[in-house]
């Protein structure tokens, strides 16, 4: 009976935060704007299965800043304590045990089963700080032709939260620190972080005092979809001219979807996506040009 309330607890708590990003018949997974996976801060190791996608909906959630996350012991152990009042959240850890052989089977059956832990936030936690992980060395290699073309826009581009997005309102980029960018299966951490970035400044250039790019509306909406086009077309030129590998961003593959629909009820869609992609990027190495 625990096992089946550990899995229709964790389950709920994902359903609620994949329900709460829906618009329409459409939803939008909330997680998909976060760069890292979240961390243990003792073991520095990431969390990985479920409990990936439930730490995630957690932060979300409570809208805590950081990723990084601990068991009680664990803070006291690093010399940090958990704030009075403060609750944990549960995630899920596996134990092993020794079944007894059945009739049909003489030999002893290794079984799974699933069990809580839990951990608090860095955000709940006082007399820690981030510097204190030991964190691996940064991965990202300085691409100079990338560097160069960023740094010419004079954007404002901001590592205050664990996220990638371009606030339209406040006209400003923020990407996780580019220590916190790792290599994937398909590509490197310097490849993830320079795809990100310039994925948001293709939104950027967009703004009315820029080119003046239609605002996209709610996912599912085709503007919307042909903006996230855009944009990833742009990052795709731009990655392309400044010699980084182009690498599309994997928290974008929820668009596909959205895009294939577009593309097959009108058949300019992507022609006017490539166009405004090459103008958006014509319009960042203006700024070169410029100096």
């Amino acid at each position: 009976m625990a096992k089946q309330d550990i899995y229709q607890i964790v389950t709920n708590t994902i359903i609620a935060a994949i329900e709460n990003g829906q618009t329409g018949d459409k939803f939008v997974l909330p997680w998909n704007s976060f760069s890292v996976l979240p961390q243990n801060a003792k073991t520095q190791k990431q969390y990985r299965g479920v409990n990936v996608p439930l730490l995630w909906a957690w932060q979300i959630e409570r809208k805590y800043q950081s990723g990084v996350w601990a068991t009680y012991r664990q803070w006291q152990d690093m010399g940090a304590q958990v704030k009075k009042g403060e609750k944990g959240v549960q995630i899920v850890f596996w134990k092993s045990f020794t079944a007894e052989p059945c009739a049909d089977n003489q030999e002893d059956e290794t079984r799974m089963f699933a069990r809580w832990s839990t951990v608090f936030n860095a955000d709940q936690v006082d007399n820690f700080n981030l510097e204190k992980l030991d964190s691996e060395a940064c991965e990202i290699q300085s691409i100079g032709m990338a560097d160069a073309l960023i740094d010419s826009t004079d954007a404002d581009i901001r590592h205050n939260e664990m996220r990638a997005y371009y606030n339209v309102g406040q006209d400003y980029i923020n990407l996780p620190s580019p220590e916190e960018f790792k290599g994937t299966k398909t590509s490197t951490a310097t490849e993830n972080y320079y795809s990100t970035l310039f994925h948001e400044l293709t939104h950027w250039s967009g703004a009315k005092h820029r080119l003046d790019r239609p605002a996209h509306k709610r996912y599912g909406d085709t503007s919307y979809a042909f903006e996230e086009l855009v944009a990833e077309l742009g990052a795709a030129m731009c990655c392309a001219s400044t010699g980084v590998e182009s690498s599309v961003r994997a928290d974008h593959a929820q668009y596909i979807d959205c895009w294939l629909k577009a593309l097959k009820s009108e058949k300019r869609f992507i022609f006017s996506a490539s166009s405004q992609a090459q103008k958006a990027v014509d319009y960042l190495h203006s700024f070169i040009k410029e100096d």
